[in-house]
């Protein structure tokens, strides 16, 4: 699993935005988000970069943690 630094998620609307968009990608994706410690982890045939790109995409800055 992959683990981002992820800012500006701050309730339910986000992880939605955000695990949609991943799984949009890759359907078969596990997403974990942890508001508190604004983190997201990707179980995915993704890459980072690609991670990261879908993310930002979605509004929120992302890096790897």
């Amino acid at each position: 699993m992959q683990v981002f630094n992820v800012q500006g998620m701050s309730c339910g609307h986000c992880v939605k935005a955000v695990t949609q968009a991943l799984q949009s990608k890759d359907p078969a994706a596990s997403v974990r988000v942890d508001l508190v410690a604004k983190e997201v982890g990707v179980e995915s045939a993704l890459s980072a970069e690609q991670v990261i790109a879908i993310i930002s995409e979605e509004g929120y800055p992302a890096k790897l943690a």
